[in-house]
């Protein structure tokens, strides 16, 4: 079925099948993937400006790049809480968190963001990148509201997504019509980012646009109003 410019494709995928994926693949996921994502995640980062003492929540910390950073910027006063689905995931960035002498600052866990464990106006922050795109079009916006109900008033989210704005281009029609087809190894796909939050009531205080490989990349900060 081919995919209109606006049309988000749905994820079809299991959980399940995507928590072995990444259980599988959470040892080769730097080499492979991860290293083509990092300057956006920095952005993102940057945009958020986690600061010092704050509380922070990061969902879809992966191999732990950005829960690092993140630790040492709200330093040994604040704290970052991370969610996954995958534990192997969760055992690799535990390990880097440890060697980083982080481990009193950082608590890891597994869990779906559709249901986040944590109680309302628990976090400063939340920062997600290159995980909402897993989600079916469907729980976008459940994700989101997980994401209001655990932010203090006025906390901040920031969100680093491949993006389905402006103009279908090559690059976008042929990756989306990989995940398409093999929906096991293609798990995500561009989505509508200040869209998906504004619809989620959040207000918009900066957006970045990139591009990966020709596809466009949004980087959006919100707050909770």
């Amino acid at each position: 079925m081919a995919i209109s410019n606006n049309q988000i494709s749905r994820v079809t995928r299991s959980k399940e099948d995507a928590k072995a994926s990444y259980d599988m693949f959470s040892r080769w996921y730097d080499v492979s993937v991860g290293w083509g994502e990092k300057k956006f995640r920095k952005v993102g980062l940057e945009k958020l400006g986690a600061r010092e003492g704050e509380q922070v929540l990061e969902i879809g910390f992966g191999t732990g790049y950005c829960t690092l950073a993140l630790a040492q910027s709200v330093g040994s006063s604040g704290h970052v809480y991370g969610l996954d689905i995958s534990e192997g995931m969760r055992n690799v960035t535990q390990s880097r968190v440890e060697k980083a002498g982080l481990a009193k600052h950082v608590a890891l866990q597994l869990g779906d963001a559709s249901k986040l464990p944590f109680k309302a106006d628990s976090f400063d922050a939340v920062f997600t990148s290159f995980t909402l795109e897993l989600f079916d079009t469907p729980e976008i916006p459940i994700v989101l509201r997980q994401c209001q109900k655990v932010l203090k008033s006025g906390g901040r989210i920031c969100v680093v997504a491949m993006s389905k704005e402006g103009k279908s281009n090559l690059p976008v029609r042929l990756y989306e019509w990989a995940h398409e087809k093999f929906p096991n190894y293609v798990d995500c796909r561009p989505i509508h980012v200040r869209k998906a939050l504004e619809e989620a009531k959040f207000q918009i205080l900066d957006t970045a646009r990139m591009s990966y490989w020709g596809i466009p990349v949004e980087i959006v900060v919100a707050q909770k109003q």
